[in-house]
């Protein structure tokens, strides 16, 4: 049996922060996140350095939750200051990659179905089987009122309307029979008509006709990325999900939420590793340990509390500014990331920390754990962590741009592959064949007869 080896995204935002808040800032690194040449070094980058795909996560609005107002989060560069669309982003860095996956967000509340499946479709035939798609629901009031509503739908509400949406984009998808498309010349017939399947789906919340206007892309599908953390979230999840970005700050935060999912997974019926499970980390790698904490101290001192207040707000959809700055957070319910509010509280189990300790806290990594030293000591951790089932692998988060990564890939992978923990070579040409061995995936038109009634 051949050893199990781990599994490498790496996490990104279009814009000035990815879960560091200091990114734009730092003295090692690029502003350089509306210049289209920073996307595709950074492609090029982990490409080389053998990732899985990049993951661009995504929000429809500025930040504007925290004080009411966007002032804040544009004043210290948050999460939500700056994103470009992450769509046009992988399509850039499609064109300068072989292997690499690309993988965006969509979100199921502000996006018709039919706009997400011929997008990904596009981008998986552009990519040549290399999509990915991070389903959200989206969380805040801010993106409600760009799309022209005053007030999101509750938590499972938003879940519940969301595995509707799923259905009608798979069987969009598949609409197209793998044979389909003729491409006869010589007799002028492009498609076999009765190998294109109309959908006709009538739901408790969509109408759509189908079938899509684009053929059967390379894998299938794209796969399926879903980051929910509470427990409708995990059940989402369970259902849908081919790999699972968490975000959780201590060893047996992982270790729960690894065991908690992987169970889910088969209560849905699917084996546990159907769905591969990457814990965002954040490496500061040097020639020496003390090198490395010095780097993590120097990063952490650049962030602002204000800015990870701000982040923090919008995450969880609740105004932290109405509370005093300097006493603990205290009790407090949200309607936006339940499970980020949880993971934060773990921060504090002495409840002693001020809001502003928090908001500094939340902005140096949004709760992803920091991991200081040589390349020996973060391979160490990982390997720790991948053996503790903890983890398939892991969402590599960078402290600064593009740099951060070469650190990573110069030091720590060579590192892991000499321990026998992460590949060589890539071993397929799709996303998926490199996440699960498996090129593409599609299910039998047996199992579409029906559901759209």
């Amino acid at each position: 049996m051949s050893k199990r080896q781990m599994h490498l995204g790496a996490f990104l935002i279009a814009g000035p922060c990815a879960h560091s808040h200091a990114l734009w800032r730092h003295p090692d690194g690029e502003a350089g996140f509306l210049d289209p040449r920073y996307y595709e070094r950074i492609a090029v980058t982990l490409e080389r350095g053998l990732f899985d795909f990049a993951f661009f996560a995504d929000r429809l609005a500025m930040s504007s939750t925290y004080g009411d107002g966007h002032e804040t989060g544009a004043r210290f560069g948050d999460q939500d200051s700056t994103r470009l669309d992450p769509m046009l982003v992988t399509a850039l860095m499609a064109a300068v990659t072989r292997f690499l996956g690309l993988a965006a967000t969509r979100s199921t509340t502000y996006f018709p179905p039919y706009q997400v499946a011929r997008a990904f479709a596009t981008l998986d035939h552009l990519s040549k089987g290399r999509a990915g798609w991070n389903v959200v629901t989206s969380v805040n009031e801010g993106e409600a009122r760009n799309h022209g509503l005053e007030a999101h739908l509750g938590h499972d509400a938003r879940y519940d309307s969301a595995d509707e949406f799923m259905d009608v984009v798979f069987r969009l998808w598949e609409s197209w029979d793998a044979d389909a498309l003729v491409l006869d010349r010589e007799n002028g017939i492009y498609a076999d008509p009765d190998r294109v399947h109309p959908l006709r789906h009538r739901g408790p919340n969509l109408r759509c006709d189908g079938p899509l206007n684009i053929p059967r892309s390379p894998q299938g599908r794209p796969v399926i990325i879903q980051a929910g953390a509470s427990a409708r979230g995990k059940d989402f999840a369970a259902r849908w999900a081919e790999v699972v970005f968490a975000l959780q700050p201590t060893t047996s935060g992982m270790q729960r939420f690894y065991a908690d999912l992987k169970a889910a997974v088969e209560r849905a019926g699917r084996p546990a590793d159907a769905c591969r499970i990457l814990p965002a980390v954040m490496p500061f790698v040097s020639e020496s340990r003390a090198e490395a904490e010095e780097k993590l101290a120097r990063h952490n001192e650049l962030v602002h509390s204000l800015v990870g207040l701000s982040t923090m707000s919008s995450h969880m959809n609740f105004d932290f500014a109405k509370l005093p700055i300097d006493q603990p957070l205290g009790a407090v319910e949200v309607q936006g990331m339940q499970g980020m509010l949880a993971a934060v509280r773990t921060l504090d189990p002495s409840g002693e920390l001020t809001l502003g300790e928090i908001g500094r806290r939340y902005g140096q990594s949004v709760l992803v754990p920091q991991v200081a030293g040589t390349a020996r000591d973060v391979a160490d951790r990982l390997e720790a962590w991948f053996g503790e089932h903890a983890a398939d692998g892991f969402m590599i988060s960078p402290a600064y741009l593009p740099g951060g990564f070469d650190d990573f890939i110069r030091g720590v992978v060579p590192e892991l592959q000499r321990r026998g923990l992460f590949r060589s070579f890539y071993t397929g040409s799709t996303l998926r064949e490199n996440l699960f061995g498996t090129a593409s995936v599609h299910r039998e038109a047996s199992d579409l007869q029906g559901a759209s009634a």
